[in-house]
């Protein structure tokens, strides 16, 4: 499963719940420029529109050789999520009751199908997005440390 696009910043902000494949419903040349890696995932999340999943502000390059076709194209367009209805119930309640959010972490390639790995969140508090940041550091002074020894 080659990965097309990862959200970094997913893990840093938000506390990770569950995660959920799905799949996303893309036009002809927005699939083109996914599986080049023309996509972004900073700043989306998922929302509920009439009880419909949707990937909002996913920023999806435009593909350069069906520049004629997508006369109209807007890159940051909401693209829906194709899900077993009872986990759309279960995240819209998640979601509504808890005040939860869902992200996407990646977006990858499965077969010859686009999916998307979304995740159940909650947000970091302060301490503990400088909790992550002291991990890392030490992290990465370990492997410094046994890369030396080498």
């Amino acid at each position: 499963m080659p990965t097309l696009a990862h959200n970094k910043e997913a893990a840093f902000h938000y506390e990770i719940l569950e995660k959920f494949e799905a799949g996303l419903k893309l036009s002809g040349p927005e699939v083109k420029a996914a599986k080049l890696g023309q996509i972004n995932l900073r700043g989306s999340y998922v929302s509920f529109i009439k009880n419909e999943p949707f990937l909002v502000n996913a920023h999806i390059n435009p593909y350069k050789p069906a520049a004629g076709v997508q006369k109209d194209y807007s890159p940051t367009r909401p693209r829906k999520l194709l899900l077993h209805q009872k986990e759309i119930n279960y995240l819209r309640g998640k979601t509504g009751a808890s005040g939860l959010t869902i992200i996407p972490l990646s977006v990858y390639t499965k077969n010859a199908l686009i999916k998307v790995e979304i995740a159940l969140t909650r947000g970091k508090k302060l301490y503990d997005k400088r909790e992550s940041i002291k991990k890392r550091e030490i992290k990465r002074q370990l492997q410094r440390k046994m890369k030396e020894r080498i």
